[in-house]
């Protein structure tokens, strides 16, 4: 199996290496030192693995991104001693196949080589739950915050009513009846997990200031 390893420490890339070598079941077929390098690598060498250490100069959040464009077939393994959840969903969003800790086992890094070239995720055993769990939470947050987005006439609406505007005052804007804006305030209600006119208000302003963040 071809590997390629991307680490800015020199000691640790000949240790993996070395590892890699005497198992009998793998080829280095090259190195890198830094975030560009990975790219690089998977561009010019299509490994079947690369294992990339996550704290090296460079954003080599995109460069993982990058290196599965420029080589679909590469299967991407961090190898870190960053042992935050964060890091970890950062990675795997990112396209990384594997999360292994660098106080991991020799026998757990081979263990998510293989497991990458087969198309598993593979994610160190005992930090493993702490990831699952988090990545569950990430994914309802998601699922919550697609669940809010409002269609055209809801974004008019909502920004009427951040102006003060009435339902009858809404209704005569955008040209439409009265009954109307009210079945869309009772969308919005449920929509936005609000009770009243005022939490729909609250609610909306919230949006408002979020999707204002977004922008800068």
């Amino acid at each position: 199996m071809s590997v390629a390893l991307v680490d800015d420490h020199p000691l640790m890339i000949e240790a993996i290496s070395s590892l890699l070598l005497r198992s009998g079941r793998f080829d280095v077929v090259a190195t890198g030192v830094c975030a560009n390098d990975v790219v690089d690598i998977c561009t010019r060498n299509t490994p079947q693995v690369i294992v990339v250490d996550l704290n090296m100069p460079g954003d080599i959040y995109t460069a993982m991104s990058a290196a599965i464009c420029a080589s679909p077939s590469t299967k991407v393994i961090a190898f870190t001693a960053a042992t935050g959840v964060d890091s970890a969903i950062r990675a795997l969003d990112s396209g990384a196949t594997g999360y292994v800790l660098k106080g991991s086992s020799s026998r757990e890094l081979i263990d998510a080589i293989t497991s990458a070239h087969s198309g598993e995720t593979y994610i160190t055993q005992h930090f493993a739950s702490r990831v699952i769990a988090a990545l569950r939470d990430t994914s309802l947050r998601r699922r919550a915050a697609e669940a809010v987005k409002l269609s055209i006439r809801e974004q008019q609406i909502v920004r009427l009513l951040l102006h003060g505007k009435t339902n009858k005052e809404i209704a005569l804007t955008i040209r439409i009846s009265e009954k109307t804006v009210k079945h869309y305030m009772t969308l919005l209600m449920q929509k936005l997990h609000v009770r009243n006119r005022l939490e729909v208000v609250i609610a909306a302003q919230k949006l408002d200031e979020r999707g204002a963040a977004a922008m800068h």
